[in-house]
């Protein structure tokens, strides 16, 4: 149970290290984004690339959950699952800045890929003797 926790736990704090490492990222990369982000008013590659570091970062994280609690079945999905109920208020008050789409894809994918993600760590890992 204490792994259980500690890997939810985890799993959370990798998810917001990461996409503020990404998101750093981003505003290098992409051109405008970084003067974008305080109004809130991105392109569609903005949107794209913000969904596609939201799924790395989800990947990510599962993976964190599955290395320290390999053994919980329903850790990756709490974790995900915690992190929707974490974002929906968010997305609930930016509702009209964004289309519907892209509050659908990020809020409907997040706990899946967080569990795809723990998946891929334990499908890598060889099985024990």
């Amino acid at each position: 149970m204490r792994r259980t926790i500690a890997g939810v736990l985890l799993g959370l704090a990798a998810w917001v290290l990461v996409v503020t490492v990404l998101n750093w990222g981003l505003r290098l990369w992409l051109p405008g984004y970084a003067g974008a982000e305080h109004t809130l008013l991105f392109t569609l590659p903005m949107k794209l690339a913000r969904l596609s570091i939201a799924a790395v970062t989800s990947l990510a994280a599962g993976a964190i959950v599955r290395a320290v609690a390999p053994a919980s079945r329903w850790a990756p999905w709490l974790a995900g699952l915690i992190a929707v109920a974490l974002f929906l208020p968010s997305h609930i008050y930016l509702w009209n800045k964004f289309p519907l789409w892209y509050h659908l894809t990020f809020l409907l994918t997040l706990a899946p890929l967080v569990a795809l993600g723990a998946a891929f760590l334990a499908r890598s890992r060889p099985a024990a003797a």
